[in-house]
């Protein structure tokens, strides 16, 4: 095969070029840590590395919704937790309202069943993060609307939210709901707080019912009437009391899960991606040497001329 002169300087431009790439290519995975930075260097693991990475962005997502749950959990407890205080009040109201007691007591009962009422509205439309906890999914407006006499008593309450709940997805194809309606009168799906038709809860109307009875003397009444449907009111208030601490349970387990399996992510996308710093050290000064070699024996080959071969 025949040479000209200019293949040896074509030849040994290519091959510093070649081991130049290669040196540029090391330096940046001893500088970064990572092994490739575009996908044509390693088609296979960068792929590998992107659904490792979308999976993570979305427990990382999860972990955000359950956090959300969570403070909302955190909110419908205290409330809850506060109308229970109310109804065992009323309760123990009710018990002691009987033949024994005077007129004057009885009105003085009466006094304090009114501010219970007005206590259970309060807790009845609390807002968490500028939503109302009890309007179900219509939780932008004041779920509960109370109608007052001249007294400015209040003499009913309307429920103006609904009866479904919003969801959060706290893991793939599992969404799970924290909310609680304040009232159900249909008779399925989600109980209602303080109303529930399916289990004959109703604490408003109870509660109205007790103040006017004490007003009016009616201790036949409170224990036969009123006593029975506090009891309602109070085993569904601890009913919706444990149901919050078992979602509290559970999301805790979740994000446990989501968090262990983060980190198991985290690892094998590291695995994938990041440089053996020692290796490529080590490859590094290979190729520095090569490229150190290359330019001497291209400058001794060049720096030859037509008289070197005639000598």
């Amino acid at each position: 095969m025949r040479v000209t002169a200019s293949t040896f300087p074509n030849v040994i431009r290519a091959q510093l070029e070649r081991l130049a790439t290669q040196q540029a290519r090391l330096h940046i995975q001893a500088g970064t840590g990572q092994r490739f930075q575009m996908a044509s260097e390693d088609p296979r693991a960068m792929r590998k590395v992107l659904d490792l990475q979308n999976e993570i962005k979305a427990i990382t997502q999860y972990e955000k919704n359950i956090g959300a749950l969570k403070d909302a959990l955190t909110a419908s407890f205290a409330a809850i937790d506060d109308l229970k205080k109310v109804s065992d009040r009323a309760g123990e109201i009710a018990t002691r309202a009987d033949n024994l007691r005077t007129p004057q007591e009885l009105q003085a009962l009466s006094i304090e069943v009114d501010q219970l009422i007005e206590r259970a509205l309060q807790l009845s439309n609390t807002r968490h993060q500028g939503n109302y906890l009890f309007g179900g999914t219509k939780n932008t407006s004041l779920p509960f609307d109370p109608t007052r006499n001249a007294q400015n008593q209040i003499t009913s309450v309307a429920y103006n939210g609904s009866e479904t709940v919003s969801s959060s997805e706290i893991a793939e194809n599992i969404n799970i709901s924290v909310t609680v309606p304040g009232a159900n009168t249909s008779g399925s799906g989600e109980r209602g707080l303080l109303q529930d038709t399916s289990v004959g809860a109703d604490l408003f109307a109870h509660l109205i019912s007790l103040r006017d009875n004490l007003l009016s003397n009616k201790t036949a009444a409170i224990r036969t009437g009123d006593l029975p449907n506090l009891l309602k009111d109070e085993e569904n208030i601890l009913y919706h009391f444990g149901s919050v601490g078992t979602e509290q349970i559970r999301l805790d387990m979740t994000s446990s899960i989501a968090n262990t399996r983060k980190i198991s992510l985290d690892s094998l996308v590291s695995k994938e991606s990041d440089a053996d710093l020692a290796k490529t050290l080590v490859s590094l000064s290979e190729i520095q040497n090569a490229y150190v070699a290359a330019l001497k024996t291209g400058g001794t080959i060049l720096s030859q001329s037509l008289l070197d071969y005639i000598n």
